[in-house]
């Protein structure tokens, strides 16, 4: 770049280079405006910084951080989030005058070059050998002295060319002052349309802030209660199966003394002397009676196992939930009623 003129003087390659350079590294275009530089001095789009830091913080209220694309630097950012990071002005300079050369020269980077002021004047189309010097006020176009006599223009009002060159210069330099009052109008406007958004962003954000504290707050209360819900199903779950439990073991005592007792009666049937086998036999006998009358053990109520009284209903809730939405204010809420006492 020229320092003196401000214009960028390079080959195709090294403006390849160049842009390549001012290219942002998440989106790979050229930077856009406003630029944001980390702490690590490396640059990023501010769009692009702030899908990043959304994207690695999605609950972001009090701040918040993001590694640098190109370095792995660990940016750690206030509430303002992106906002917050300084713009990098010289590098959004340098495209804009980038931009500007390659439109002004066609893509080359190198400004046209300029007309020598010692080349000849120029000449008339009709009149070889004439120079242009008058200027034809009727057709609005330069000529020569030989077309005012003899040519095209003998019937027009003429003037002298120097005169008519004042006149025009002066109307243009109007034009351009007015065209730079407009624009410093038109820049203001912008400078305070920024401010406006800036300040828009940072209440948005505030106003984001409260919203997540009071979803928060909500969240807490009912993993609370769920908790607390929770903690009553289990603990019947526990008496209930504390119950069917000492039943399970209550029958396996039963089964195993009748299993016992049936091995027994079984062995003295294989007894061939007739007088023992009928001593053991009516004792045999009469354990069996006992045994069976006294495994009618205690079995739990018809939809003992059911846990549906445990059933939440959460419709009226959830309808509520579904219609929240922002109040209005006080001073707002003033106004309304001021409103319909005016009508009535």
């Amino acid at each position: 770049m020229d320092i003196q003129t401000g214009q960028i003087v390079s080959t195709p390659s090294t403006l390849e280079s160049l842009e390549k350079q001012l290219s942002c590294p998440i989106c790979l275009d050229m930077f856009t405006k406003p630029v944001v530089i980390l702490p690590c001095q490396h640059n990023l789009c501010r769009s692009c910084a702030n899908d990043l830091y959304d994207s690695r913080n999605p609950y972001h209220f009090s701040g918040g951080i993001f590694r640098c694309p190109t370095c792995r630097f660990e940016v750690v950012l206030d509430r303002h989030g992106v906002y917050g990071l300084q713009r990098n002005l010289l590098v959004e300079n340098i495209i804009d005058i980038y931009k500007q050369q390659l439109e002004n020269g066609g893509g080359g980077g190198l400004e046209p070059p300029l007309k020598d002021k010692d080349t000849k004047e120029l000449m008339c189309q009709e009149h070889e050998d004439e120079r242009i010097n008058i200027y034809c006020v009727t057709c609005q176009v330069p000529t020569c002295s030989m077309c005012k006599v003899f040519g095209q223009h003998k019937d027009c009002e003429v003037s002298p060319l120097k005169s008519v060159y004042e006149v025009q210069k002066a109307e243009l330099k109007n034009s351009v002052d007015m065209l730079a009052a407009s624009n410093n109008c038109m820049q203001a406007m912008i400078a305070q349309l920024e401010d406006t958004c800036k300040t828009v962003e940072e209440n948005s954000q505030l106003q984001k802030q409260r919203l997540g504290e009071k979803f928060d707050l909500l969240y807490a209360i009912l993993e609370e209660r769920k908790a607390q819900l929770l903690d009553h199903i289990t603990q019947e779950q526990d008496e209930k199966v504390a119950v069917v439990q000492s039943l399970v073991h209550q029958y396996n005592e039963q089964l195993q003394a009748s299993t016992k007792l049936m091995d027994r009666a079984s062995q003295s049937m294989d007894n061939n002397n007739i007088a023992e086998f009928l001593i053991s036999a009516k004792k045999f006998i009469a354990e069996a009676k006992d045994t069976a009358k006294n495994s009618q053990i205690q079995r739990p109520e018809p939809g003992f196992e059911k846990m549906d009284h445990f059933t939440l209903f959460t419709d009226d809730v959830e309808a509520m939930l579904a219609k929240m939405d922002f109040e209005a204010g006080e001073e707002e809420e003033e106004e309304e009623d001021f409103e319909e006492e005016e009508e009535e």
